[in-house]
């Protein structure tokens, strides 16, 4: 009974137990059995091993080195616990061992001493800090009860309800719920129904339900949208004599076609000294939006507008962002500027940074101003070809200079009224996308670069700067290892890698494995961040880097312009540790912006597969795991998993070094970037899974 005692005690290390407990625990029936416990109990506390609370509760007071970390569920089977330390490995935890810890929560683990692979192995003992308390899924009753299976990928456990907390829920609806207990031993979780999204299914209720996945709000609050009603629209005469006024000068926007807000123009005028004058004009947002009030409390908490395959959840209630703000033709706008004196060869001899007054002569979508640069036509021919030029100079340039070119392929989906999917669309940027972007760029670069020179010596003010750092050398080392698969060669070291990166990029455009080679390039690249840390950026070689040119929808780029003012007024530096909190946060919001983007995407994909399930699909191989292929239809950039537990030709194994699986028998080999034929299965809309079958049975074998 001793060392039954001490497991006990030990497992649940932090834990505390009364007699009546440990008696149960340890199945102890008979009387003798019982009193021995007492003695054992006694014995333990004498001697420093149990100690008995004032409760009469004991626990073990033997310590149990802790580490700290969060849980990434991987699958079912198991999870780990990333501790964030330079060099250490993840601690690998059977799910058995998670106690009632789901993914993202942090936790402290006690270690066990063993190993799986190069991973210690520990086991959850303490919840230091919930990383969510509501969900989203899917409820499915029974007579007496309900319960929601989660969407959330990396929830493999389902939520228990009550009739009396299921709030007028009914079977297949789609809810938010709130966890009411936590999972104890065997025992589910239990929750209560918060709202109800709609039919599970039904695009009102996916899109919903995505965005309460990821916490984005649903509508403005009252407050915010009552203080955004009470800004005066008129210009003042009084404001416009404090800006350098470009009413008068040819100004207009270049923008998507179903675009509401434009926050930014381009105005251009021929000097007299044989230069262009090219300004880019941004939305001065921060004149209306003060720091404090509940409109700036508000957008900093959303810090990003986030834009999902049918709706925008924006940043700023709609009177700024369409309407006061935004940059609309035929009317005068507040602006915020970087004004460029240039010469045809792209040289900038001067530059300006500060606030003015535009009047937008015209509103370009993307396809009106390509059409124009491409036949030479229209309005603004002239000036259109210039910038044209221009850009494509700049660009040339950048790249010279080692910037990485990454054109990945996006997707739009033409969708019917209610929101059914009835085309998927590859994006195509031309000529009149990347003139804008590279005027952006220029502005973006040239504030970065103004504000970082602006104060002599070592201490520099403290701005907000957009960094990006080198490659991972590890993963890039594996990313080259893998293309010498496709017959291209990567060169790793520092000084070329980007220009070797570059070369790849042209190598296999329009080749099959151009999409897997370029999603698996940006995986090893590291990720952009906000920071107030003046590094450079090294997929666009800049130096310097800031976000100026998007202020309707990016909080960042709201604090850019007030840190320019303050420092062209001769401000005083501003506290950095309060500006590096508001970086993180942002980075933070960002990354939750491109997920529930993708998830929405995925949504779409996996909706419009469904309507597709007879069709054989050319394929190319994305990813290889011991559960299955991803794989990618090439007419609709859709990927789906092709499982091995479904490929009934032979036994798979899984060859992770080399990327691929190998038949036992027949040594069929399938690996990453094969093109393949596949037919789909199986579609989830609530998971968001789109399940293929192979449908070709010649491939590859070790023997060709």
């Amino acid at each position: 009974m001793y060392n039954s005692l001490m497991t006990l005690l030990e497992e649940m290390s932090g834990k505390t137990y009364s007699v009546q407990q440990l008696i149960k625990k340890l199945g102890l029936k008979k009387k003798s059995l019982i009193e021995d416990l007492y003695k054992i109990l006694d014995s333990l506390e004498e001697e420093g091993t149990v100690e008995q609370l004032s409760s009469g509760q004991y626990k073990s007071s033997r310590s149990t080195k802790t580490v700290t970390g969060i849980v990434d569920h991987v699958n079912a089977r198991f999870a780990y616990v990333n501790t964030g330390e330079e060099g250490k490995k993840d601690i690998y935890i059977r799910t058995q061992d998670l106690g009632s810890a789901l993914h993202g929560d942090t936790v402290a683990v006690s270690l066990s001493g063993r190993k799986t692979g190069e991973s210690p192995e520990g086991k959850v003992v303490e919840i230091i800090k919930r990383n969510r308390t509501r969900f989203v899924g899917k409820l499915e009753l029974s007579r007496n009860f309900g319960f929601v299976v989660p969407d959330f990928k990396k929830v493999y456990q389902d939520f228990f309800v009550f009739p009396e907390n299921l709030n007028g829920a009914k079977a297949n609806d789609k809810v938010l719920f709130e966890v009411t207990k936590w999972a104890e031993g065997d025992k589910s979780p239990e929750a209560k129904v918060i709202e109800i999204l709609g039919k599970s299914g039904e695009n009102e209720a996916e899109i919903h339900s995505i965005m309460a996945e990821f916490d984005l709000p649903f509508r403005f609050p009252e407050n915010v949208l009552k203080e955004s009603e009470k800004i005066p629209e008129d210009i003042t005469k009084e404001e416009i004599k404090k800006r350098w006024d470009f009413r008068d000068v040819l100004t207009f926007t270049i923008d998507p076609e179903d675009a509401k807000d434009f926050d930014d123009a381009l105005s251009f005028k021929n000097l007299d000294n044989g230069l262009y004058e090219i300004g880019v004009h941004i939305a001065d947002v921060t004149h209306y939006v003060k720091p404090g009030n509940v409109l700036d409390d508000d957008a900093f908490d959303r810090a990003t507008s986030v834009y999902l395959v049918d709706r925008t959840v924006p940043m700023l209630p709609e009177r700024l962002s369409n309407g006061l703000c935004s940059l609309r033709p035929n009317e005068d706008k507040l602006t915020f500027a970087a004004v460029f004196e240039m010469d045809a060869k792209g040289k900038v001899h001067k530059e300006w940074y500060g606030r003015t007054v535009i009047h937008s002569d015209h509103r370009f979508s993307y396809e009106q101003a390509q059409e124009v640069i491409e036949t030479g036509r229209g309005k603004f021919a002239e000036e259109l070809k210039i910038l044209n030029q221009l850009h494509h100079i700049l660009r040339k340039e950048r790249f010279k200079k080692g910037a990485v070119n990454f054109e990945t392929t996006e997707v739009k989906f033409k969708l019917d009224p209610k929101g059914k999917p009835l085309a998927v669309i590859p994006k195509i940027r031309k000529d009149a996308h990347k003139l804008i972007e590279e005027f952006m760029l220029l502005a973006n670069k040239g504030v970065a670069t103004f504000i970082f020179k602006k104060r002599k010596g070592e201490e520099k003010d403290t701005f907000i700067y957009r960094t990006h750092d080198l490659p991972n050398p590890e993963k890039l080392q594996t990313f080259s290892e893998f293309a010498k698969q496709f017959g291209h060669k990567l060169q790793i070291e520092d000084a070329t890698v980007s220009r070797s990166l570059n070369k790849l990029m042209d190598e296999i455009e329009g080749k099959p494995e151009q999409n897997v080679l370029q999603s698996l390039a940006v995986r090893a690249m590291a990720k952009a961040k906000y920071t107030t840390e003046a590094k450079g950026h090294f997929g666009l070689a800049f130096d310097h880097y800031t976000h100026f040119t998007s202020p309707i929808r990016r909080y960042p780029d709201m604090m850019v312009h007030r840190l320019l003012q303050h420092y062209l007024d001769n401000g005083k530096s501003v506290n950095k540790k309060e500006y590096e909190d508001k970086c993180v946060h942002s980075s933070e919001r960002e990354k939750r912006a491109a997920d529930a983007e993708r998830a929405s995407i995925k949504y779409k994909q996996v909706e419009f597969m469904s309507m597709a399930e007879d069709k054989v699909y050319d394929g190319i191989i994305t990813g290889v795991t011991d559960f299955g292929v991803f794989v990618e239809m090439v007419e609709t950039k859709c990927e789906g998993m092709a499982r091995l537990a479904d490929m009934k030709d032979d036994y798979y194994e899984f060859d992770e070094k080399n990327y691929r699986i190998i038949g036992r028998r027949r040594k069929k080999i399938y690996r990453l970037g094969d093109e393949i034929k596949v037919r789909v299965k199986k579609t989830d809309v609530d998971r968001r899974m789109i399940d293929l079958t192979f449908v070709d049975s010649a491939h590859t074998s070790d023997n060709d």
